[in-house]
């Protein structure tokens, strides 16, 4: 590590301060002084939507920052204004990541401090803030954390599901056929499924999740933290019902998918073959062997592999192809 390197990491040689600006934040009426920062990239977690679940550390960093990097300037401007903070604000979104980054990586250079938010939570999650702070890292700059708010720790300890183990997918993708496939791959996670969706989709997506994980316990949360809070609970074919026939909620969603069970179900090899020469009249080999996997606990490569000999033997008419 060079000396440049070892100065960053430790905080000695602090870089100039930003003239002619005042480092304050303003929180219950009272106005109060930011302390220093050290010079580095300091990742920040800012509220989902109730503007009072942000620390007083995150105020206190946005403030002494010499600048802070936003997926949305707009977004971050309202938050700003309302604790009274100046901080010049810089975009960083995946339109202009590749642009913006050498600059930013190059202000770290010269010891400037700067701030990492998203639009709402804690960055880094569905956002483009990893490869600046995978660089960050492997340049040698401090990275720190001003922990808070996450949209899916929120939806998790509400959602009435088990919470020691949980695995976080975000968005799936968006066709039909994809979104099957990648469902089918974390049938088998040992925990609660979390993921993100837009309201336009909500339907079609707990549809797919049915269809393929089985009728599970489940739960999809809507505005988190804001006034209109809902938090919907059920099996999935109940939720999947539900939402075909209303119109498309608004807000930010998290659909939140209970485990599957503990038994797996014993199967004989012609049972098998039969459920899945069933399930391959409706569905593609993949996700037929995925639905199969998901109901009977057994572990998807041997239900794939047993699917994939059954359709070599026997042709079937599927929609979906053989993939």
């Amino acid at each position: 590590m060079s000396n440049h390197q070892r100065n960053r990491s430790s905080g000695d040689g602090p870089g100039p301060e930003t003239p002619e600006r005042r480092m304050t934040f303003t929180a219950f009426g009272i106005q109060a002084e930011a302390q220093s920062l050290e010079p580095g990239l300091h990742v920040v977690a800012t509220p989902i939507g109730n503007l009072g679940d942000i620390s007083l550390r995150a105020l206190g960093t946005l403030a002494a920052a010499d600048a802070i990097i936003a997926e949305d300037t707009r977004v971050t401007r309202i938050l700003l204004a309302h604790y009274g903070i100046t901080t010049p604000l810089v975009a960083y979104h995946e339109h202009n990541a590749a642009v913006v980054r050498p600059h930013l990586l190059a202000r770290l250079e010269s010891s400037a401090k700067l701030a990492l938010v998203s639009d709402a939570g804690t960055p880094l999650v569905s956002d483009p803030g990893f490869k600046l702070v995978a660089e960050a890292v492997a340049a040698g700059f401090k990275v720190t954390s001003a922990p808070g708010a996450s949209a899916v720790l929120a939806a998790l300890v509400v959602a009435g599901l088990p919470t020691d183990r949980f695995f976080f997918e975000g968005f799936l993708p968006q066709k039909g056929s994809a979104r099957r496939g990648r469902i089918g791959e974390i049938a088998t996670v040992p925990g609660t499924l979390v993921f993100f969706e837009s309201p336009r989709r909500l339907a079609d997506m707990l549809a797919d999740l049915a269809a393929v994980l089985g009728d599970r316990e489940a739960a999809v949360a809507r505005e988190l933290t804001k006034f209109y809070e809902n938090v919907r609970r059920g099996r999935l074919n109940e939720l999947a019902a539900q939402y075909a026939n209303e119109e498309a909620p608004r807000g930010e969603i998290v659909v939140l998918v209970a485990p599957p069970g503990e038994e797996t179900v014993a199967l004989g090899e012609a049972d098998l073959d039969d459920r899945l020469r069933t399930a391959m009249k409706k569905h593609s080999v993949k996700d037929a062997a995925s639905l199969i996997a998901a109901e009977t606990g057994m572990k998807r490569r041997d239900v794939y592999a047993r699917a994939i000999a059954l359709a070599s033997e026997t042709p079937v008419d599927e929609p979906g192809g053989r993939g």
